[in-house]
């Protein structure tokens, strides 16, 4: 646990939820879309929002780097200490934000990670749903890019033996989906990391108490979250299939860190998905940040709970990822 109970978001997430009105996302046909996309990913890549999406280590390399795959072509975020030896692991992480989001906004947590366990962190920029691309899209571009590097982990500079997923938000319900495809693959992962995960896309994502608490939070509202499963699940695509709490099996999976943050409508979601890994085997702890905002690992320069959520993440993963 981390933080002080607070039934308020803090101060900054309110002063920028009280500058910034919220688009009708509802009625928001594609084109509008596309253009708040660019518009909102632009900001969130700005070296000015640096002071609140936090400051990168500077002792980390970033550098992007594009996958061929046979029928598309993928860029990666890639972050790695300075100088890099051979055979580190492997950390596959997948940034939030589901219609809109890059890797970049995540760069902090994730050069911090690469200098401090040390390992090779590769954030995945992947297709963001919208009109005509379902959430399946973007876990096969997080799966594709897993597979593409274990396979290659030499030129990567990894040990594919010790790799770990790492997902928040949107990005943790790909990550999760990606470590059962890597179960039923044979490709072991020694680890998964899933902050603020939504893990139910079905008519239930809805049906929370977490999600009527706190309907109208500053950082996620029911606005967005029912607008992100419009999107995700289409008329005619299966819910179940990216929904990882209505998943069959969730046995012999890696070990799981749930990080919740307690002001956020997904808030049991997370918790509902810590209790299904327990009881099918798989090790699962939770951990619960109070007066932490959705995607607050996001804004570690206005979230002191950010920092406290990295710490945790080391870590986890340090421990897991060991030679």
């Amino acid at each position: 646990m981390a933080g002080t109970t607070t039934a308020r978001p803090p101060l900054g997430i309110r002063l920028m939820a009280g500058l910034r009105k919220e688009p009708d996302w509802l009625a928001m046909p594609p084109a509008a879309l596309d253009d708040f996309r660019v518009a909102e990913n632009r900001r969130r890549s700005s070296a000015l929002l640096r002071v609140i999406t936090g400051f990168p280590d500077r002792r980390a390399e970033i550098a992007w780097r594009d996958l061929a795959l046979p029928d598309r072509r993928l860029r990666v975020r890639v972050h790695r200490p300075v100088p890099t030896p051979g055979g580190l692991p492997l950390v596959l992480h997948v940034h939030g934000g589901g219609f809109v989001g890059t890797a970049t906004q995540s760069d902090w947590v994730n050069s911090h990670l690469a200098t401090r366990l040390p390992a090779v962190v590769v954030s995945v920029e992947h297709r963001l749903v919208s009109a005509g691309t379902p959430l399946s899209a973007a876990v096969d571009d997080g799966w594709d890019t897993l597979r593409e590097v274990a396979t290659n982990a030499a030129s990567w500079g990894v040990d594919p033996a010790r790799a770990a997923v790492f997902g928040e938000s949107a990005g943790a319900t790909i990550a999760a989906l990606v470590a059962i495809r890597a179960r039923e693959a044979g490709l072991p992962l020694r680890a998964q990391v899933l902050v603020n995960p939504c893990t139910d896309l079905t008519s239930t994502a809805l049906d929370y108490p977490s999600v009527r608490e706190h309907a109208a939070s500053p950082t996620l509202t029911v606005a967005q979250m029912e607008f992100f499963r419009r999107l995700a699940v289409p008329d005619g695509y299966d819910a179940d299939a990216v929904s990882p709490l209505y998943a069959t099996d969730l046995g012999d999976l890696p070990p799981a860190l749930v990080i919740v943050p307690t002001l956020d409508p997904v808030a049991d979601q997370g918790r509902a998905y810590a209790t299904r890994l327990r009881a099918a085997g798989t090790p699962a702890e939770l951990t619960e940040h109070p007066g932490a905002p959705h995607a607050f690992l996001s804004m570690p320069g206005i979230v002191r709970q950010a920092r406290a959520a990295r710490k945790e993440i080391t870590a986890f993963l340090d421990g897991r990822l060991a030679g």
